[in-house]
């Protein structure tokens, strides 16, 4: 076969599946485009998550008939004023987006600079079919139609409407962080999505587009060394989340995703946070172009650095030095009822009819016999840190795991068994034990929920709210009944009766992200561990609750009789036991 060359409109569509993979790679070129050409502000609007319509506008500089018709062909750019590629300072500079889109889709390109008259062109899959004077702002605005609407190969292997729309929106969320100077807005279907509306300080914008929350729970990040300036936002340790999608990295204002970024992420926060949560961090390198090579993905997400190990370094060291000047610092206050704890005058131990509460009577079994109480969990705790007992304990020797004798920390029970010392982490053992229970409900059929007297309104992003409006069917079987409560809102009305009213909030936040790091195709009973993990956590019994005596046995005897109660859903020990032979040598009697 003898060699031939391609015809141009085959080459761009080749190229076009290099930089178009899906309507979020085209907005995120023609956003970027309109970056570089100085807008202050930039207006997107997308119809069926971006694959049947992709608007831009801008008030950029505007282009001339004549700069049109070359953006529209292969490898013609503007954003590399001489031939030295190493020394690339915008966002896009290989001029192929426009010719690539333009060869997939029906393009309308129209521009005016200021001062002078305004011209479009219409480019439908590689063809131009008009051109002509246009009446608008000065600037530009490019429109998209029907992205792969005549090459079925490419899109049936689009995602569903709802998926494509949050892609389009972090590229937009990723890209609004990235210039906080700038005023985005962002409406899908005719409604406002986003809204940067304004010019902002850099840890504004980027609370604005994560978490409002995280303004308060975070550090400010500032380092500079040989050249490179490192800056952004670190979240507390204690102010994590279950995936790492709200780790935001930028090199030069360009958004990437960087392995050896996020490496460094988790190096600095090691030891500091469960290695299933990830910390919410935005940063922003500033490195010199001969430093970076910003070519080597054709969509320019990801870079390479001369010095990989200084990146790395600064990313860690840069980190861990904001974090350590927040001293004692936690994403969360402590809870009043705790503080009232730390008063000097005693406090007198409840009434005997009030300790009964703390037990629930089961249902009567046939024949009329009685039939055991069991503890409940879930009661309000005591108001005191020491209480009367009113029933002599269990005698050591029936127990593996001994007979409570106090608690340490609000945090650790103490408990003495026949053969030594017994410390037990009460929310890494309950957390288990709700696990269990959970798994055993699910295998007779579906977990008891629990109505709320006054439903929870959970605000989310939009993006949230739809992969749990997607999978509420398979919540409900978990007993978490959830209900769309507008764009950006979900309405719980009930919660697994094993986990109590709890935190809703933080249960269904969590969720959403655990939801957003599963692939679409696998059912959710097939992570059921991951999820019922999260709602277990929510659910048991917190360090920093005061359990009572009886609490206290009753969880140790759950212990022990329920599998795998030994370690908790991290893989992390539920008790240690220090032996009495130990407990001698700590006193040098052996």
């Amino acid at each position: 076969m003898s060699i031939r060359r391609l015809p141009e409109h085959l080459v761009n569509r080749i190229a076009a599946g290099e930089v178009v993979e899906r309507p979020a790679s085209a907005l995120k070129e023609l956003v970027e485009n309109a970056i570089d050409a100085g807008a202050t502000r930039i207006a997107v609007l997308l119809a069926a998550g971006g694959v049947e319509r992709i608007e831009v506008s801008d008030d950029g500089c505007g282009m001339s008939p004549e700069e049109m018709a070359l953006a529209c062909e292969r490898h013609a750019t503007s954003k590399l004023p001489d031939d030295d590629i190493d020394a690339v300072s915008t966002l896009g500079f290989r001029g192929e987006a426009l010719p690539s889109i333009a060869s997939v889709a029906r393009v309308t390109l129209e521009s005016r600079p200021r001062g002078a008259d305004g011209w479009a062109r219409t480019i439908d899959n590689g063809v131009l079919v008009r051109e002509g004077p246009a009446a608008l702002p000065p600037g530009t605005r490019i429109v998209v139609d029907g992205l792969f609407a005549r090459v079925p190969a490419r899109r049936k292997f689009l995602r569903a409407t709802r998926g494509e729309y949050a892609a389009c929106l972090d590229v937009m969320r990723r890209l609004a962080m990235a210039r906080p100077d700038i005023a985005f807005t962002v409406e899908h279907d005719g409604r406002r999505a986003l809204a940067a509306l304004q010019a902002e300080d850099r840890p504004a914008r980027v609370a604005l587009l994560t978490d409002r929350a995280l303004a308060e729970n975070s550090v400010a990040v500032d380092l500079e060394r040989e050249g490179v300036v490192l800056g952004g936002v670190a979240g507390l340790p204690t102010f994590h989340r279950g995936i790492a999608d709200h780790q935001y990295l930028f090199v030069n204002g360009r958004p990437v995703k960087d392995r050896l970024l996020i490496g460094a992420i988790r190096g600095a926060y090691a030891e500091m946070m469960p290695r299933d949560r990830h910390a919410v961090v935005a940063l922003f390198l500033e490195v010199p172009p001969d430093q970076v090579d910003v070519n080597v993905h054709p969509a320019k997400t990801e870079v390479r650095f001369r010095d990989p190990a200084m990146i790395r370094g600064m990313i860690v060291s840069g980190i861990r030095r904001a974090l350590d000047g927040a001293g004692h610092r936690v994403a969360h206050r402590p809870a009043d009822d705790a503080l009232a704890m730390w008063r000097s005058e005693p406090i007198a131990a409840p009434p005997p009819e009030q300790q009964q509460t703390i037990w629930q009577a089961a249902p009567q079994a046939s024949g009329g016999v009685v039939a055991d109480r069991r503890p409940s969990f879930f009661a309000p705790p005591p108001q005191a840190r020491a209480e009367a007992a009113w029933a002599p304990p269990p005698e050591r020797a029936d127990h593996p795991l001994g007979v409570a004798r106090g608690q340490v920390a609000k945090t650790y029970i103490v408990a003495e068994a026949e053969d030594g010392l017994v410390i037990v982490d009460q929310h890494a053992a309950h957390e288990r034990l709700v696990l269990e229970r959970m798994r055993r409900a699910l295998a007779d059929g579906r977990v008891a929920s629990q109505a709320l007297l006054i439903p929870e309104v959970v605000e989310l992003d939009e993006s949230a709210c739809d992969r749990l409006e997607v999978r509420a069917a398979e919540l409900s079987e978990l007993g978490l009944d959830l209900e769309r409560f507008g764009p950006r809102a979900i309405l719980v009305r009930a919660t697994p009766a094993l986990l109590g009213s709890g935190d809703p909030a933080g249960l269904v936040t969590d969720l959403a992200d655990e939801l957003a790091a599963f692939d679409e195709a696998l059912s959710l009973r097939e992570r059921l561990d991951a999820v019922a993990g999260t709602m277990a956590c929510h659910g048991s019994v917190r360090a920093g609750r005061v359990l009572s005596v009886a609490e206290m046995n009753a969880l140790l005897r759950e212990m022990e009789v329920t599998p795998h109660s030994g370690q908790c859903n991290h893989g992390r020990p539920t008790w240690v036991k220090l032996a009495h032979g130990d407990i001698e040598k700590l006193f040098g009697r052996k």
